[in-house]
């Protein structure tokens, strides 16, 4: 497990699965209203928990956030909802009427594409992103004080990396995701007439911060990481 502030206020907390050679990444926003982005999945549940409690309380963690229905997205949901009384779930409503509530001990925030709230110093907008990086009920987070981008899938790339990077991080998502549409995996990102207007509307923001859920995070010009991301995918998947 490491700990590392990645940005004003927000903590990368990473455990490295080496059966799987990932990093599994979970994002802490000290504030007021403190958010967890990723749950992680179930089974990691008690090492995060004590992570998180080396930098807040974890029962005053106030949001959990998560990009699309799975288990290292938020497995560890009701774990979390369970020790922090006040935590509510947010969710696109397509995920909240289709997958979370059913899920959920509490019912989720279901937000809308460009709603935004506020955690005390950091504001956050929605983003409603279907299937990027995959699922229908897919969406991203953008703390718009710093303008850091949680990411989720996006840029996954393997191995026990550093966790911040100002290097390229594309090309390690590119040659990634090149091997994992020759294994079981692949298919992990769907391509279609809509992935590339999707990365447009992220990379407007311009976001100085990648919070990458598997990988390194990465700042610098985001605008640009992300414009040369949808030119890989459309490169390797877009036929």
């Amino acid at each position: 497990m490491a700990i590392n502030e990645i940005a004003p206020d927000v903590f990368r907390i990473s455990t490295f699965v080496p059966d799987f050679n990932l990093q599994f990444n979970q994002f802490l926003i000290k504030d007021d209203e403190p958010l967890l982005y990723h749950t992680g999945m179930r089974g990691l549940f008690p090492i995060v928990r004590e992570e998180v409690s080396k930098i807040i309380d974890p029962a005053k963690i106030r949001w959990i956030g998560f990009s699309h229905f799975e288990s290292d997205e938020c497995g560890a949901l009701n774990d979390w909802l369970e020790i922090a009384p006040e935590a509510e779930p947010v969710s696109s409503f397509v995920g909240a009427m289709v997958s979370v509530n059913d899920f959920s001990i509490r019912p989720a925030r279901a937000m809308n594409d460009g709603e935004s709230f506020e955690t005390g110093k950091h504001k956050f907008r929605f983003l409603h992103t279907p299937h990027v990086p995959h699922c229908w009920e897919a969406s991203l987070l953008f703390e718009e004080t710093n303008k850091t981008l949680l990411c989720s899938d996006l840029f996954t790339h393997s191995g026990d990396v550093e966790a911040f990077t100002t290097s390229d991080i594309v090309g390690r998502f590119k040659e990634d995701l090149i091997i994992g549409e020759q294994t079981p995996f692949a298919g992990a990102y769907p391509y279609s007439n809509k992935t590339d207007e999707q990365l447009k509307k992220i990379a407007a923001l311009e976001p100085k911060t990648l919070a990458v859920m598997h990988g390194s995070s990465f700042s610098g010009n985001g605008k640009a990481a992300i414009d040369d991301l949808a030119s890989a995918m459309k490169e390797v998947l877009g036929s």
